[in-house]
């Protein structure tokens, strides 16, 4: 046979070619799963491989990992190996930094927000369980005042907060409509918060004091709080009441079962059978309860809808929601008592006011020590620690009298 200038081995491979064509195809897929084996398998094991091409003078050289690994460890880091200029850094230090301030959250700086009520009453709810906080705390006193328009005895207010910055906070719910403002030196100013209208026995009234509750609740610090109104004056200095209220074992809240029209006559048979006519109480709006009473108030869902039902016109939901909801719910830590003193033996259905003449050292002595009650179980002759119905025009005898009757801290 001619070859034709063909070798061998050439002619052999054509025969293959020809004669062979599915031990070709084979062959060629025995090699690239060989390939793809291999290539798996050693991208497997040097994961952290990898090339660079890099060009330097007209010459090309090749970067590895595996050069990398085989160079010396750096040496450990340093605080001057870092700069505030890297971004991982800037957070590290903005964290560090916000860690710091985080009891800023837990008071918040201003009473002014754009929360609903609904949001609000759902913030202020919220309870830790661990009882240790975790960040010095000075437990103070909150107090509310309920007003239609200013705080009209503040000057007075002002002599009894003086000098005890830190141990109370300050909370006013007034009139929508009332846009007065406070000298920036008065513990008043800034302390308005968001307000709805509150009309006289109804039920929004409760509306307001929840949502005085609420306000003052978002103050962590705040572990009691005391309900006032423009027309209400302390009867002890700063010192005596923060020391009664802090070391108390009860709640101040009035609560006595009193038949009659006035009494169980305002109840509605449609609140059962969640509220029994034998559960309605009657009782003063003005109160002082602590801070776990004050969120078992603010989160009720179940007794107060049904007031906000049942108890419209001369029901007074203000005479009755508390004193019901608490003698029911929480009775074993209530003294069933208020501390504001009133005197309802003059007229009805509104108490007595005070004006100027009114106002004496040995009238302001007998409310101080007027009476006989039960202090964490042992008697007492200090059962009132405010009082009211004072008018504006009794302030300047107040003034002149507190300082030697009420004995104001200096």
């Amino acid at each position: 046979m001619k070859n034709n200038g063909q070798s061998p081995f050439s002619v052999a491979g054509k025969l293959i070619n020809t004669s062979f064509p599915l031990l070709n195809l084979l062959s060629y897929l025995f090699f690239f799963i060989f390939g793809l084996t291999f290539g798996i398998i050693f991208c497997f094991h040097y994961r952290s491989f990898s090339f660079n091409l890099q060009v330097t003078n007209g010459q090309f050289s090749i970067f590895t990992s595996q050069s990398i690994l085989e160079q010396p460890p750096p040496p450990p880091p340093t605080a001057a190996t870092f700069s505030s200029s890297t971004p991982a850094i800037k957070n590290a230090s903005k964290t560090s930094s916000d860690m710091v301030r985080w009891e800023e959250f837990l008071q918040p700086p201003t009473v002014m927000h754009g929360m609903s009520d609904q949001e609000l009453l759902w913030r202020a709810s919220m309870a830790p369980r661990i009882q240790e906080f975790p960040f010095k705390r000075v437990p103070k006193v909150a107090f509310m005042f309920l007003t239609r328009g200013p705080v009209i005895l503040a000057p007075l207010w002002e002599k009894f907060f003086k000098g005890h910055d830190g141990l109370y906070s300050v909370y006013v719910h007034s009139d929508p409509s009332f846009n007065g403002s406070e000298p920036e030196s008065s513990v008043f100013h800034g302390r308005r918060i968001p307000s709805k209208e509150v009309q006289w026995g109804n039920v929004n009234m409760i509306e307001a004091e929840r949502r005085l509750l609420a306000n003052a609740l978002l103050d962590f610090s705040n572990q009691h709080f005391v309900l006032l109104s423009e027309s209400c004056i302390p009867l002890y200095n700063f010192s005596t009441v923060y020391s009664y209220l802090m070391k108390s074992t009860q709640n101040f809240v009035e609560a006595y079962d009193l038949p009659g029209p006035v009494g169980r006559g305002r109840y509605s048979h449609q609140m059962g059978p969640m509220i029994k006519l034998e559960q309605w109480r009657k009782g003063s709006q003005w109160f002082a309860m602590d801070r776990d009473l004050a969120i078992e108030v603010i989160a009720d869902k179940n007794y107060f809808p049904v007031f906000q039902d049942y108890c419209n016109g001369s029901c007074y939901a203000d005479e009755h929601y508390l004193p019901t909801f608490v003698s029911m719910k929480f009775g074993e830590r209530n003294s069933n008592r208020t501390l504001t003193w009133v005197d309802w033996s003059r007229v009805w259905p509104h108490p007595a006011k005070f004006i100027r003449t009114d106002v004496t050292p040995e009238f302001l002595e007998k409310l101080r020590r007027g009476g006989s009650c039960e202090y964490n179980g042992k008697k007492t002759d200090v059962c009132f620690l405010f009082a009211r119905k004072f008018t504006y025009n009794a302030l300047d005898r107040l003034l002149r009298f507190a300082p030697q009757v009420m004995h104001f801290d200096r």
